[in-house]
């Protein structure tokens, strides 16, 4: 499954590889994609591993504001 989330904060190449590094460690997310300009984050994901929820709470323990 694909999913797009809004991500308040990021602003640079450390940002994006701290969003996608975190995400990318969670069991079930098989790729992650920044679009700084955006500010959004692509996920392809196990929908039967991980949610959406575990995925914005990544993100925010990174210090980052996920758009609900």
């Amino acid at each position: 499954m694909e999913k797009t989330i809004n991500v308040q904060g990021m602003t640079c190449g450390h940002c994006e590889m701290s969003v996608e590094g975190a995400l990318k460690e969670l069991d079930g997310v098989s790729s992650a994609q920044v679009d700084l300009e955006a500010g959004s984050v692509d996920v392809t994901f196990d929908e039967s591993k991980v949610n959406v929820d575990a995925m914005k709470e990544a993100i925010e323990d990174q210090g980052y504001d996920v758009e609900a």
